[in-house]
């Protein structure tokens, strides 16, 4: 019989699954719709399977705070803003090298939270971080030839996608996750349609659009589901490295969807971010354990 952590593990790398076969319909959808009419289409299939979600768990039945009401449509801005800038650059890049840069968040976070929440980090997390971030530019490949538009909108999305965590961050703990999932996925929609209204020419969906909106709406819903399921099963510690299975799934759906295969450089540079995110996972649990039991250096 498999013990909890076993299958945690298996839901997180499921859920990366089910997040990156959404993000792969996403970037074919981008030949079939407009990107605003996408967001609004997926934007309400999401936004009514969250409802019924959050209705059925009791989350309305929950109040927030004034403090938290601001927090929760603060993070909103945030993810609804890292979504314009995510698609426009998983249009143009290879998802691969996408997913690889989004990797990063581990160390983005753990920055933030040291220069702003005065979180305290050693000097073996500094230098995993900075070693992180070499990653990263060998991806980028800050030159003529390798940084362009889209690269730069890969790291606004990081960026944003930091300050959305942090956001969270300072939520109070009873705010349920599906209410804050909810208000995310209402204002991405809203954002959809304004664009869609005021950008783009209405064009009905295709059959095939239809079909890749019905799988990239299930998909994104069922990493959610999936992901929670997996930090609630398991140890917290022990599934959250393996979020990064999600760039095995890029590696693949990239090469068998669109026939992309990332330079070397790329791959060291995914395998550098991975392996100091993970040293990070691993300093951060260890750091945890050590204070559990007293005081200790970092």
């Amino acid at each position: 019989m498999q013990s909890e952590n076993a299958r945690g593990a298996i839901l997180m790398m499921l859920g990366m699954a089910a997040f990156t076969l959404s993000d792969t319909i996403m970037k074919l959808l981008g030949a079939e719709l407009p990107m605003f009419q996408t967001l609004l289409w997926r934007g309400l299939a999401v936004s009514a399977v969250l409802a019924a979600l959050a209705w059925r768990m009791g989350a309305f039945r929950t109040v927030p705070s004034a403090r938290d009401r601001r927090l929760v449509a603060l993070r909103a801005v945030a993810d609804t803003c890292s979504t314009w800038f995510f698609l426009n650059a998983l249009y143009h890049m290879p998802i691969a090298n996408l997913t690889a840069i989004m990797q990063s968040l581990p160390l983005t976070v753990t920055l933030a939270g040291a220069l702003f929440l005065g979180e305290p980090v050693g000097w073996r997390r500094w230098a995993a971080i900075g070693v992180g971030f070499a990653g990263v530019l060998l991806i980028v490949r800050p030159d003529a030839s390798g940084f362009d538009l889209h690269a730069i909108y890969a790291l606004v999305t990081v960026a944003l996608v930091t300050l959305r965590d942090l956001i969270t961050r300072r939520m109070a703990k009873a705010v349920p996750s599906l209410m804050v999932a909810l208000v995310n996925a209402v204002a991405v929609t809203l954002f959809g349609a304004a664009g869609a209204l005021g950008t783009e020419v209405f064009q009905t969906p295709s059959p095939l659009a239809l079909a890749l909106l019905a799988g990239t709406s299930a998909f994104i819903v069922g990493g959610y589901v999936l992901t929670v399921m997996a930090v609630r099963l398991g140890e917290l510690g022990f599934v959250t490295p393996f979020r990064y299975t999600g760039l095995v799934w890029a590696l693949v759906l990239g090469f068998v969807v669109f026939g992309e295969w990332p330079r070397a450089l790329t791959l060291i540079g995914a395998g550098l971010i991975v392996a100091t995110g993970l040293f990070t996972l691993y300093r951060e649990r260890r750091v945890t354990r050590a204070t559990a039991r007293g005081p200790s250096r970092r």
